[in-house]
């Protein structure tokens, strides 16, 4: 079988349910040896627990999953030590050092002697913690921190790794470098899924499935779930009180002819149109017979981000709202 084609995680029909909540929706997923895979999201998709029932922690309710092989009910504690799961608030000591840290997690893995001492140095290095070993967890940053869990969860050497929106609250910086060290673990061969509620992470995974009220929209390469965008995009900047401004200007727009749809991105509304070409000068004028003051107009490309707010918008027109867990 070529590697390309052979499949660590599947799910087939994979449901739970908490009561009356429907949290995953028969998700049919599957992820490739050796792939980043981003599981991407709002809060309330669904994201953690399909990452859950992943890592054996929780069973189905209804379906299936195997994650190296292996079926998540059946051989749960087989599947356990050969997959590394970082949960959104993974459980470090803050009274333990790093180096202390990192002791604790081999002994729960059953690493030690001569294999335990190079693990460590060689992961110490990586996540760039050699000179913090000293130090306690809870004196870390914040990216630190995550750095450190990474470190933990890799110390047995994992075939697997699943991470639950793990740089979720971290600085820009690093976030940055936490998906700098995801970027070598990917190219030695490790296959990564990776739950995120930020699209431009979504843009460094191999694949990416967006999911939405329990229930996978889409899953494909960036650049195809970018191309699923209808039309062409516009970027409007309208001037004076942000607020108002852009609510008398959404509804300006959201009424013209060849406007497709209209998202708001903070001081911004993004206008989906079936011409750039032919309906830009129309649009310009229409906003200032309305009163509206443009400080700019221009076209750009669509990102991730317009896909999948233009995705979940037709899911909830189709569909209406229905309840999903986390």
């Amino acid at each position: 079988m070529n590697r390309q084609d052979e499949y660590v995680i599947v799910t087939e029909k994979l449901t739970r349910r908490f009561k009356d909540v429907v949290a995953v929706d028969r998700l049919d997923l599957k992820v490739r040896a050796g792939e980043i895979f981003g599981l991407v999201g709002p809060d309330g998709a669904g994201k953690t627990t399909t990452m859950r029932t992943l890592c054996a922690i929780m069973n189905p309710t209804a379906g299936s999953a195997r994650v190296a092989g292996l079926d998540t009910v059946a051989q749960a504690e087989q599947i356990k030590t050969r997959i590394g799961y970082m949960a959104q608030r993974f459980n470090l000591y803050g009274d333990l050092t790093v180096d202390e840290n990192l002791d604790f997690f081999a002994d729960v893995f059953q690493v030690r002697g001569r294999e335990r001492r190079e693990r460590k140095e060689r992961l110490l290095h990586f996540a760039r913690l050699t000179r913090f070993r000293r130090r306690r967890a809870a004196h870390l940053s914040g990216g630190m921190q995550k750095k450190l869990a990474l470190a933990c969860t890799l110390i047995h050497q994992p075939e697997v790794i699943l991470l639950d929106e793990p740089t979720t609250g971290v600085d820009p910086v690093s976030r940055r470098d936490f998906w700098d060290i995801l970027t070598e673990l990917h190219l030695q061969g490790i296959t990564i899924l990776v739950s995120t509620p930020y699209m431009d992470e979504a843009e460094r995974c191999s694949r990416v499935g967006l999911m939405y009220q329990g229930r996978l929209i889409v899953q494909d390469v960036p650049e195809q779930i970018r191309g699923l965008v209808g039309g062409e995009l516009l970027e409007v900047r309208p001037r004076g009180d942000a607020g108002a401004a852009l609510r008398l200007a959404q509804g300006i727009l959201a009424a013209q002819e060849g406007v497709l749809e209209v998202q708001t991105y903070g001081d911004l509304l993004h206008v989906l149109v079936d011409s750039a070409k032919q309906r830009q000068d129309v649009l310009l004028q229409a906003l200032q017979a309305g009163g509206i003051e443009v400080a700019s107009l221009r076209q750009t490309r669509p990102r991730m981000e317009e896909a999948f707010i233009s995705l979940v918008q037709h899911q909830m027109a189709g569909s209406g709202r229905r309840g999903a867990g986390t």
